[in-house]
């Protein structure tokens, strides 16, 4: 017989997540509490030790160890946060992962670099584009032919990534809102998200997950009708963008919300490797568009969005603000958009046309070959990074000569930035808690990988 005490600790020890988890002071040790709160940031021992000393007053007998998540709505996906309370203060954070591990790193080392692109795109699912776009130009940097992409399939990549960066902060104006409790916000945001979507699936065939970025260019050219589907977006956009800015931006309740929340200051943002919009929050106008620039980025005119305080708020007008500058990047694409090829005309990656395999042995073997043995990519290893709308998403390949990486890693934002929940909840309520998830903007399919 069992009783129920041993019940519970056998359920408990069951569900632990090992070292990740949260323990209480009483085992941890006054090193491991200084490195907790302090030391990721570089302080000296005296200046972690002072943070220490600050969270030390309390005793266990007026604390509490929650879990918010993995199955709590606000968490935006399967994110389990360990909470100590005192009353409805945050004293400490932290962030457990790996709910949604499905291993796509090394699914990719299982899979040719032609099928590459089924995978890495359900990464940052709200973000499936950039996450091709990136995949792409890593295998393109190791094939040698990253100068040789046609200019019209360059200009369509930078396209397609700028709608998916507004597509991905109008969802984030939707969650955002509702997390917050302005329901009507999930609805606006989702409805303008839709037309986005919409457009994609008419130049890809599919919402989400497209597929369509691929090594050598895209997998298609731009429909019938495509210019006048994208000056409807644009024509749309502006007033609803100025009914947000109605709904929230000047609203009292929201900017006391989130003013003065999950403040990060610039030094803890680079400490921590927070990149994107977290990051600029702090006022640090670092966009790798900008500072590190690929295709075309450039050639055009935009701003870098920046904020003053590094709170909630700044990163919310951030985003809001980025949705204009990305189109006026788009009506500069519409007006520089060249003719010409939409994929490279190498045999060795690109396939046939579909109308020849029915015309020719030779283009049917060709179709064949290619998307059953894959093309081989030269021995050596390449890094690319990009702006996503959630900061700087890279991909590293190894390559050992076959037509498989040898070794994939990818630099997801979400997981990155992650590190910051615990330093900008410290000492916020736990209402304040869900507004400072919200400001991250993760997507657990990136960070889990």
């Amino acid at each position: 017989m069992t009783t129920a005490d041993e019940t519970l600790a056998g359920l408990i020890h069951q569900t632990s997540e090992g070292g990740q988890e949260l323990r209480p002071r009483s085992d941890l040790t006054a090193k491991e509490l200084m490195r907790e709160v302090g030391s990721v940031l570089r302080m000296s021992e005296a200046q972690a030790a002072g943070l220490g000393e600050v969270q030390a007053d309390a005793s266990e007998d007026q604390t509490m160890i929650i879990n918010m998540g993995p199955q709590h709505p606000s968490t935006h996906g399967v994110l389990r946060l360990m909470l100590e309370l005192k009353g409805e203060t945050v004293l400490r954070c932290k962030p457990i992962i790996g709910y949604l591990h499905t291993g796509m790193e090394k699914t990719g080392e299982t899979l040719t670099y032609m099928q590459g692109g089924t995978n890495v795109t359900r990464m940052d699912y709200v973000s499936p584009l950039n996450n091709e776009l990136v995949f792409s130009m890593t295998v393109e940097k190791l094939l040698g032919i990253d100068g040789d992409i046609p200019e019209r399939a360059v200009w369509m990549r930078m396209l397609l990534s700028e709608l998916n960066r507004m597509s991905s902060h109008l969802l984030f104006m939707a969650t955002n809102g509702m997390d917050l409790g302005a329901v009507g916000m999930m609805l606006y945001g989702w409805r303008e998200r839709e037309e986005v979507l919409r457009f994609f699936q008419k130049v890809t065939g599919l919402r989400m997950n497209h597929n369509f970025i691929r090594p050598g260019g895209v997998a298609a050219d731009l429909p019938a009708g495509w210019r006048d589907d994208v000056l409807r977006l644009l024509d749309m956009l502006p007033p609803r963008l100025a009914e947000y800015d109605t709904l929230l931006t000047g609203q009292p309740i929201w900017r006391d919300r989130l003013q003065g929340v999950g403040v990060i200051t610039a030094q803890e943002a680079i400490a921590l490797g927070a990149t994107g919009p977290i990051l600029r929050s702090t006022g640090l106008p670092w966009d790798l568009r900008r500072d590190l620039p690929y295709m075309h980025y450039d050639e055009l005119e935009f701003d870098v969005i920046v904020g003053s305080y590094g709170d909630c708020f700044d990163r919310y007008a951030i985003r809001l603000n980025e949705i204009r500058e990305s189109m006026r990047i788009v009506r500069q694409i519409l007006d520089r958009m060249p003719l010409g090829d939409y994929r490279i005309q190498n045999k060795k990656i690109t396939p046939p046309p579909r109308l020849r395999i029915d015309e020719s042995m030779e283009a049917l073997i060709h179709h064949f070959k290619i998307f059953t043995e894959g093309f081989k990519v030269p021995e050596g290893e390449a890094y690319v990074a990009i702006e996503s709308p959630r900061g700087e998403i890279g991909c590293y390949i190894a390559s050992d000569g076959s037509a498989k990486p040898y070794r994939m890693h990818v630099r997801g934002p979400s997981f990155v930035n992650l590190q910051c929940l615990p330093h900008m909840m410290r000492n916020c309520l736990v209402a304040d808690a869900v507004a400072i998830i919200s400001s991250v903007d993760p997507v657990l399919g990136e960070v889990d990988r």
